[in-house]
């Protein structure tokens, strides 16, 4: 008797990004052969990012704390066909569980977040089948402070009738020259065979040097400077250096998120920048520009930031690193792929 197991090609179910921002867990995903078909943001410069890389999707500036689960229905119905397979990926904003936020409190109203994610989901299976929900957020949210909102989380994707992987996951362990952890739910439809969800780590050495080392010097942003004086990529520019730091050498004792400086030999600590808290560059002569800030997140050099030097600072500190999605979306692939009795 023939037991070898076969995996069938499977027809992938639609993507609908909530919290999408620029875009770099829609990204993973659509390397994997899935089409974003919907991706919602409050932030406008990150919808115009998303808009200018995913021609296909369609992308919408709102506040889905303000349009509630209706507003969200509404727009997939605009889209995607009533009745029709879907899956769900998206973070709510993270701040408020982060433990580099020292003030962070259980009662932050962005904590009230993943429920409303939860409700979301909720309404869209009324309408829909929701093959699985990927969720993305920082380590602090299972910490003892916030562990009822994540534990509502999962009852939640339970009581949905959804079966759970729970991982914390390094992105540098899926090819990202940044050392970077965050918990990823996955969820995936019960009573369908679906087996659990692992993500392939990726073997080789990732860092600062290999994935920016050869760059050329970038422009330094200034009031008049054109789009036609930036070298080499339209988000290959930084801030002027203009503190006396710079103009002397650089005490990489410093420990603080406003003056860490990157070692070539070593991956980029976790790319969460505050407007004036971008690293420092190896050189200690100035911060990175932010091309070599989405270079160190795993964003191919094909992708463009949109807005402000500041408006692209936030898109790519928030963005998830596409080739940890790109893992997690084959993983998804994966698992619901059945025998060949299936």
């Amino acid at each position: 008797m023939n037991t070898t197991r076969v995996h069938k090609e499977i027809r992938k179910p639609l993507i609908i990004s909530l919290f999408s921002g620029a875009g770099g867990l829609d990204l993973g995903f659509q390397e994997e052969g899935y089409k974003i078909a919907l991706a919602i943001d409050n932030d406008a410069s990150a919808i115009e990012t998303h808009k200018f890389n995913f021609e296909s999707a369609s992308g919408v500036v709102a506040d889905l704390s303000k349009i509630g689960p209706k507003g969200v229905l509404n727009y997939a119905l605009e889209t995607i066909p009533k009745g029709g397979r879907i899956g769900i990926i998206g973070g709510p904003p993270c701040q408020g569980f982060s433990r580099a936020n020292p003030s962070s409190k259980p009662d932050d109203p962005r904590n009230l977040l993943p429920r409303l994610y939860i409700q979301i989901i909720e309404e869209l299976k009324k309408h829909y089948i929701v093959e699985f929900v990927v969720f993305e957020n920082v380590l602090g949210m299972k910490d003892k402070k916030h562990t009822v909102k994540y534990l509502d989380l999962i009852k939640g994707l339970k009581e949905l009738d959804f079966d759970l992987s729970e991982k914390e996951l390094c992105a540098h362990d899926f090819g990202v020259p940044q050392n970077r952890n965050r918990i990823v739910v996955t969820a995936l439809r019960s009573g369908q065979g679906y087996q659990p969800v692992y993500p392939e780590k990726t073997v080789g050495t990732f860092t600062v040097k290999s994935t920016i080392g050869e760059l050329i010097e970038p422009a330094f942003f200034h009031r008049n400077l054109k789009k036609e004086d930036i070298p080499l990529h339209p988000n290959h520019w930084t801030m002027q250096p203009k503190s006396a730091k710079f103009r002397q050498p650089f005490d990489n004792s410093n420990k603080s998120r406003s003056f860490r400086k990157l070692n070539w030999d070593k991956p980029s600590p976790t790319i969460a920048f505050g407007n004036r808290e971008i690293h420092v560059h190896p050189s200690g002569l100035r911060r990175i520009s932010i091309y070599e800030a989405m270079l160190l997140q795993g964003f191919p050099k094909s992708f463009i930031l949109k807005g402000t030097l500041s408006q692209q600072v936030q898109q790519i500190s928030n963005a998830v690193p596409p080739p940890l999605a790109k893992s997690l979306a084959e993983a998804v692939t994966k698992s619901m792929q059945k025998s060949g009795n299936g």
